[in-house]
């Protein structure tokens, strides 16, 4: 996995169009939640979308950003924004917590992989590679937070979640050093990545809490 191939551009553009749509739609449902208009909606989603790839992007020097090199996101995004509230109206869906929590874990797994493939191209050192999934695949559903007025859930919540994209990173490098298919690469990431969230979140599995003397 030296060079990026063909297919390997392809798969990660693939990978890259699912982790904004999972994003956008984890961005309707927050947005849709706190009671925000059309616009808010539509401001949320994109955020969501767009957020950790462009501080990925800014990050790595990458110019133009993901988004502007691929109009058709923006198409994309508006387009979901738009059904998904359609639908959330008509069906009179309520975006609970927990349905947000399985197309968020799902962005997360995408992007976090995206975001180490991204890294690895440009020949950043391992860990720098590590972290740049972990900003691609994070800060997104955390501009999404803040914006709605809530405390990021990578933040509050005490469940694995950066941390599971943190781990996933240094699968993707172990497979790179044993000279595995980047297709096998991307997709175990994005597998173990989006399964490790979503069996905290099964199991309620907890991080250590801070413990305050009062």
């Amino acid at each position: 996995m030296d060079n990026i191939s063909t297919w390997g551009v392809w798969l990660r553009h693939a990978l890259e169009v699912a982790a904004t749509m999972a994003f956008t739609l984890s961005g309707v449902m927050v947005a849709a939640r706190s009671r925000l208009d059309a616009v808010g909606v539509y401001a949320v989603a994109f955020l969501a979308a767009f957020g950790g790839g462009t501080l990925r992007d800014l990050l790595l020097d990458q110019r133009p950003f993901f988004w502007v090199r691929h109009v058709e996101y923006l198409w994309g995004v508006l387009a979901l924004s738009t059904a998904a509230m359609l639908f959330m109206r008509q069906r009179h869906f309520e975006p609970t917590e927990r349905a947000i929590q399985v197309p968020d874990a799902l962005g997360l797994g995408l992007f976090a992989a995206v975001g180490v493939d991204v890294a690895m191209a440009v020949g950043m050192p391992p860990l720098v590679a590590v972290l740049m999934g972990v900003v691609t695949g994070v800060f997104g559903g955390v501009l999404r937070d803040i914006v709605c007025n809530e405390i990021p859930t990578a933040f509050r919540d005490h469940r694995p979640y950066a941390l599971c994209a943190f781990a996933g990173g240094w699968v993707y490098l172990g497979l790179d050093v044993l000279a595995a298919p980047e297709w096998l690469a991307l997709t175990s990431t994005v597998t173990i990545i989006a399964g490790l969230r979503l069996l905290a979140l099964w199991r309620d599995w907890r991080l250590p809490l801070w413990q305050v003397e009062r």
